[in-house]
């Protein structure tokens, strides 16, 4: 079974074959943020920290950081930002971004065995982005695209995984620590994508022995209710053998979807949990809650 471990200073996470569902919070990444990029670009963090906060108390057990902001510094907000949010949470992180002064700048302060997102099939970017990963004993998202851009065809993404794992073999990067992102495509735009993805997952489980993860919220883009979607997709990728996503624990459709997938699962031993997460309050000192007013009723 395939383990990948990623570590902050003090703390670790295993994404893996058998094991609960990792949910990586999406929400420290300014694209399509204005405010917070603003903010990030005048040097006001406070929105970061607020947001690496509630993820993290809404159950995320890992933070996704990205500092992409157009004309900024993001090398030195990306640095920023690590070190802000490793001083408040010891979650582990994801360090987001497609330049590599910026990726060299996170992992320069980053204490422990970070997931760099990410590298992609383009044979400059491997060679580019796999040195460094090596470099720092990191491990990686491999994006399911190259030259040509996303395939359709999942055939053609599932080749272009395949390439990636090899070449970072030959930096000595094991498979084990590269997740690789199949690319979800918004399920309103192209009928079949969901289809494609439990597919496509499923080979990369059987055939490459990877974990997986995606940018979750992708595959409901420009629905109505969307937050339903997402987690319905998350649990059925996740039967398909998902082992992480990158996503918004605070929105409680997708949070609880991927629960359930872990209890059905079996990943959630003894529904721990899920129990946790939902026992009812007023249930504590065994008469209160629903269970207690039933029984109350037929005496």
């Amino acid at each position: 079974m395939t383990d990948t471990v990623i570590s902050s200073a003090t703390k670790e996470v295993v994404i893996g074959f058998g094991r609960p569902f990792v949910m990586i919070g999406e929400r420290i990444n300014p694209t399509g943020r204005k405010l917070l990029a603003e903010e990030m670009k005048n040097g006001d963090f406070s929105r970061v920290e607020a947001d690496a906060l509630a993820q993290v108390a809404a159950g995320a057990h890992m933070l996704d950081v990205n500092a992409g902001i157009p004309l900024a510094d993001e090398p030195a907000l990306l640095a920023r930002a690590v070190q802000l949010v490793q001083s408040i949470t010891d979650v582990p992180l994801s360090i987001d971004s497609s330049i590599i002064e910026a990726l060299e700048a996170g992992l320069g302060v980053y204490q422990g065995k970070a997931l760099v997102n990410s590298v992609t099939g383009e044979d400059e970017v491997m060679e580019r982005v796999l040195p460094l990963v090596a470099r720092h004993g990191a491990a990686v998202v491999a994006i399911s695209n190259d030259e040509t851009g996303i395939s359709e065809d999942p055939d053609v993404r599932f080749a272009v995984a395949k390439r990636i794992v090899e070449r970072a073999a030959d930096h000595g990067i094991p498979a084990a620590d590269v997740v690789v992102d199949p690319l979800v495509m918004p399920i309103g735009a192209m009928g079949t994508a969901g289809r494609q993805a439990f597919a496509l997952i499923r080979r990369l489980r059987e055939e490459l022995g990877v974990n997986t993860t995606c940018g979750a919220s992708n595959v409901s883009f420009g629905l109505p209710n969307r937050h339903v979607v997402t987690g319905t997709f998350l649990s059925m990728a996740i039967a398909s053998g998902m082992t992480s996503a990158i996503m918004n624990p605070m929105h409680a459709e997708v949070k609880s979807a991927v629960m359930a997938a872990d209890v059905l699962m079996g990943t959630d031993r003894d529904c721990a949990a899920w129990i946790r997460e939902n026992r009812d309050p007023s249930a504590e000192g065994g008469r209160g809650g629903r269970e207690g007013r039933r029984r109350r009723r037929s005496e």
